[in-house]
């Protein structure tokens, strides 16, 4: 099946990514990609953008040719309270959040009552890299959890990879396949690119997803209505 979208993608905003928006634009449009996020990490990440650059994004175009922009952000979860690092007034604004916990912002040990307060936010529409063994969760609590409040699990690709600084992701991310496919929830796959070249490569989930038979009907990138369903209609907000 044709992948159409890769939402967890970031600039050189960032502070530790390497490419402009226009350079991952031109990259998406390449390789014939439908919908590109913009991700940049929120303030509470040492070394990324400023509050203006969320509150300022609205000045980008949404259609580049072939290529839907997406503005959005990757929220740094700062605590077993799933407070986050974004206000409401300019979460509002953007097309889509995803929450995830990062060494530098978390402070915390339970996980689980962490993520799954994260999914009680109107505004988090993904929780990213849950399969990180550095903070280890119940899957199959969060999963279900994740099914009922309409939140969608990333499946991110970068944490399989031999640098990444995830721990034990081939380990724990054929167990989350598990826990997502039991409770039918929703998955989106994200490259985690910091690099334009990085865009929609999904080689490393993709063999999981093929090794262990998941459904491809839970696979956000692969259908435009759940696309238009999760992404562009703003699920969430809506149903609260």
């Amino acid at each position: 099946m044709k992948n159409l979208i890769d939402l967890h993608v970031h600039t050189i905003s960032s502070g530790h990514a390497y490419s402009t928006v226009l350079e991952n634009v031109a990259y998406a449009q390449n390789i014939q990609l439908k919908y590109l996020g913009m991700s940049d990490h929120a303030p509470d990440m040492p070394g990324t953008a400023h509050i203006f650059h969320f509150n300022n994004l609205s000045c980008l175009p949404d259609n580049f040719d072939t290529v839907r922009l997406l503005k959005g952000v990757e929220l740094n979860i700062l605590n077993e309270n799933a407070d986050i690092d974004l206000k409401e007034s300019t979460l509002k604004n953007l097309d889509y959040a995803i929450a995830s916990i990062h060494t530098p912002c978390f402070t915390g040990n339970d996980i689980t009552n962490t993520y799954l307060k994260a999914c009680d936010n109107k505004y988090i529409t993904i929780l990213g890299h849950i399969e990180n063994g550095r903070y280890l969760c119940d899957f199959d609590a969060v999963c279900a959890y994740a099914a009922k409040t309409h939140t969608i699990i990333e499946l991110n690709d970068s944490s399989l990879k031999p640098h990444s600084s995830r721990l034990d992701a081939d380990i724990h991310m054929p167990e989350l396949l598990a826990a997502c496919k039991k409770h039918g929830t929703y998955v989106l796959v994200g490259s985690d690119a910091h690099f334009a070249y990085d865009i929609a490569n999904f080689t490393l989930v993709e063999e999981l997803i093929e090794k262990y038979a998941f459904p491809k009907e839970l696979i956000v990138n692969y259908h435009e209505e759940l696309i238009e369903r999760f992404i562009l209609k703003k699920a969430k907000r809506n149903l609260k």
